[in-house]
């Protein structure tokens, strides 16, 4: 393997044609190679459903414009999947009837290589302008006939840019016949770069997803109740064993993503990946409670419960006292007043967050800019009986907008309705009617 190949087991996608089905409809994937070696030393999280932010695109990107070369090339599909790779990817190593020969070929020989299968199109979109702005220079629209006539320079920097269609055909034929043609460019491209003997870093992505998936997807920042039963991943809850050696705190998220000096990290795969440290600092007793999250480089999270019976419900609650963040020297405080439920229950939240479009159950108690965000957050600090949680006590509460909108309407239709039948009772008969048969009233006129 040459030096510097990063590689996560999504990337076999390109190889071996493993199905993968993305997270949503809404992200393309992006790939990256460079002549040079070494250049992305920071591997990305590979937990599934991950999907790369700008700002953790632009992390990779920095590091290879800073030190690798600065000729350019970027490939841009019209449209592009991950399920692309999967559908018409060479199985197990076969690469006869792949529709990526070359890519192939590329991503295994490339000193540097790395692939992002989930990143934001939103981030993909802004590349050329990201690129622009981080080079200096305007890019450049070419194809293959321009690109022989094109002198490039090693110590000048360049941006290329090669637009590939993709087929309006809805037939998987013809898709795979246009993502051939494609990679054919690719492979031509870059034949003529090697012989030009020109150092380049080049990427691959698209403007819009290809594929849609169309199951139900929950919007973000939805509050609902939803059923606490769903599908997970196949890591287990994260648990702590106290001083009889067995499980007595219970912790579980599906994201848990942090801002640091202005640093985005997911820190889903490290705290779930089974290492004995994660959970190192940890203790709990009959009182009190805590859960340390220990991470590289001194980052951790650590979470403060305290439990006290209340004599008006007759029984132990515990609260989320408060949220720290630590990142060496300096640290962070949240407040979470509203995280608390009784001690034989756990507590499960679609969003503890501390971003005002997810809720900010967590309250910060600094003036500082970092943020904690923590996705189907699930937790039992007390009473933990073997590694399944309690029944969850859910942040939303039952009576959601929807029920009180439906309450309301209902009680002002049965007020109109009452209001309308006491009119309708109230109605009385008249006790005295004119006689018909008596003199009738006679008016006189004047002549």
């Amino acid at each position: 393997m040459a030096d510097g190949m990063v590689f996560v087991p999504l990337c076999f996608l390109l190889v071996l044609g493993v199905p993968w089905r993305a997270a949503s409809s809404h992200q393309v994937p992006v790939l990256l190679w460079s002549s040079e070696s070494s250049l992305w030393v920071a591997q990305p999280s590979t937990h599934g459903g991950h999907v790369t932010t700008d700002l953790q695109l632009g992390q990779y990107l920095d590091s290879a414009l800073s030190s690798g070369p600065k000729n350019v090339l970027m490939f841009l599909q019209e449209k592009l999947s991950i399920e692309d790779f999967t559908a018409f990817g060479g199985v197990y190593g076969n690469k006869q009837d792949s529709a990526f020969p070359n890519l192939e070929n590329i991503m295994e020989s490339s000193p540097s290589s790395l692939v992002l299968p989930c990143v934001d199109w939103y981030a993909a979109n802004i590349l050329p302008t990201y690129l622009k702005e981080k080079l200096g220079v305007s890019p450049l629209h070419v194809d293959q006939s321009t690109l022989l006539e094109l002198r490039l320079n090693e110590s000048i920097p360049s941006l290329l840019i090669v637009r590939l269609p993709y087929a309006n055909s809805a037939g998987l034929l013809a898709a795979k016949d246009v993502l051939r043609a494609n990679d054919e460019v690719i492979g031509q491209v870059l034949s003529t770069l090697k012989s030009e003997g020109v150092p380049y870093t080049a990427l691959l992505t698209a403007l819009r997803p290809s594929w849609v998936n169309r199951e139900n997807d929950f919007s973000v920042g939805s509050f609902g109740r939803q059923l606490l039963a769903v599908e997970r991943p196949n890591y287990p809850p994260l648990s702590f064993n106290g001083t009889q050696n067995r499980p007595c705190i219970l912790f579980w998220a599906s994201n848990i993503t942090v801002l640091m000096m202005d640093r985005e990290m997911d820190l889903t795969h490290n705290t779930f990946s089974g290492s004995e440290k994660i959970t190192e600092g940890s203790f709990c007793n009959a009182s009190e409670a805590r859960l340390v999250l220990n991470y590289d480089r001194g980052v951790k999270i650590i979470f403060q419960f305290e439990s006290k019976r209340y004599p008006v419900s007759a029984r132990h609650w515990f609260t989320l006292k408060r949220v720290e963040m630590v990142n060496g020297t300096a640290n962070a405080t949240f407040l979470a007043p509203q995280i608390s439920a009784p001690n034989n229950l756990s507590y499960h939240c679609t969003y503890v967050s501390s971003w005002p479009q997810y809720g900010s159950l967590l309250v910060q108690n600094s003036s500082s800019n970092w943020r904690l965000s923590i996705k189907d957050f699930q937790i039992q600090p007390f009473n933990v009986t073997g590694m399944k949680f309690s029944y969850a006590s859910d942040c939303s509460g039952f009576f959601s907008p929807g029920i009180w909108m439906g309450l309301i309407t209902t009680l002002l239709f049965v007020f109109i309705l009452t209001y309308g039948l006491h009119m309708v009772m109230s109605l009385k008969t008249m006790d005295r009617f004119d006689d018909p048969k008596g003199p009738s009233i006679s008016v006189p006129q004047n002549e």
